[in-house]
């Protein structure tokens, strides 16, 4: 096992977890507390991941080692095929693990869907894909809250927020990004005929106020209106819901599921400063693709998954090719095999 290059450089988190402790001794360390307290964290994960794979590898070394006694002794061989498979599970739970070591992968995550064109058909999709993704928290025992939606005129949903709250939902979430592709029998064609629908995702971290993302009061508009529900109704009669739109991006948020004008300007806020953290990333990953040389298609909007209802059953990831024909598990929220198989790819790529 070669736990060196990319993702898996520990030498290099050893050297770095090094670093960080030494600098932790300096008499000034302490004189920016906000400063130190992030190095102080960053050196704790480091030195989590170090002692993980450096025992997983100790395991290795070990098992190679009973190989070479193991050649006539059946006992041997049935302890050291156990061990095999131990580590053969460990490993790949640990591959996934350091795929979420991301700077803002252990945060809560707010994620959006917009329908794509399509009117009805996608906006019904939106739905669809909003229940698929709560019975995915839902299972995680993850806690979700709807802060902005706007329903369809005879169905579904134009567009919808939900932040989600549990451990790495954002390092998890962060793999829907993209647009996702069904094709179906319409239940609202006449005729019965075959359509094909369209809905984007957008997943963002949420960022702790002042910190990461500043956003300058003069970049932004704020506007405040009437919260409606289902139908157009008014939910209230006070102006409670914000829409704050950023100058210098043209990024327009909403929010209206809160109880105040002022909660619905917090969530607000923190929907701006997750969308702008995406657009630096995507940024920084052009910049990394260019500079190795590789044709990485960095477009966060672009189709990452198709459903299949008709003619046959298949939910296929385009990204990964995987792929599997229990559509209906999958739309009731099983999309880990997609999740992991995605942050497993990620593993070196673009370090």
């Amino acid at each position: 096992m070669i736990l060196s290059g990319g993702g898996f450089d520990i030498a290099g988190k050893e050297d770095t977890f090094r670093a960080l402790e030494a600098e932790s001794q300096q008499a000034n360390f302490w004189d920016d507390q906000q400063a130190a307290q992030k190095k102080m964290q960053e050196a704790s994960s480091l030195r989590e991941i170090v002692d993980v794979w450096n025992a997983l590898q100790r395991r290795t070394q070990d098992a190679y080692e009973l190989h070479t006694l193991a050649e006539d002794d059946p006992n041997l061989l049935t302890e050291l095929s156990q061990e095999a498979n131990a580590i053969a599970a460990e490993l790949e739970e640990r591959e996934t693990a350091l795929a979420l070591a991301g700077e803002h992968d252990a945060d809560a995550a707010i994620f959006s869907i917009h329908a794509g064109a399509g009117g009805t058909e996608a906006q019904d999709w939106t739905q669809i894909l909003l229940r698929m993704y709560l019975r995915w928290a839902e299972r995680r025992k993850f806690k979700t809250s709807i802060t902005d939606m706007t329903e369809g005129e005879e169905a579904g949903i134009k567009s919808v927020t939900v932040q989600v709250d549990g451990p790495f939902a954002y390092g998890y979430l962060k793999s829907e990004r993209g647009t996702h592709r069904l094709v179906r029998l319409s239940p609202f064609d006449s005729n019965n005929r075959r359509h094909t629908s369209f809905a984007k995702v957008e997943v963002m971290p949420v960022i702790d106020e002042d910190i990461d993302i500043e956003i300058n009061p003069s970049d932004i508009e704020i506007e405040v209106f009437l919260s409606s529900g289902a139908g157009g109704q008014n939910v209230q009669k006070n102006q409670t819901a914000v829409r704050i739109r950023h100058l210098p991006t043209g990024l327009v948020v909403t929010s209206q599921n809160e109880r105040s004008q002022g909660q619905n300007r917090e969530m607000a806020l923190k929907v701006l400063r997750g969308r702008l953290y995406e657009i630096e990333q995507e940024k920084l990953l052009v910049e990394k693709a260019r500079l190795r040389g590789q044709n990485v298609d960095a477009n966060f909007g672009s189709q990452i998954r198709s459903y299949v209802l008709h003619p046959y059953q298949m939910v296929k990831d385009l990204r990964t090719d995987v792929e599997t024909g229990n559509t209906t598990a999958v739309l009731d929220g099983e999309i880990d095999m997609f999740i992991d198989a995605w942050l497993k790819q990620q593993v070196g790529e673009l370090e």
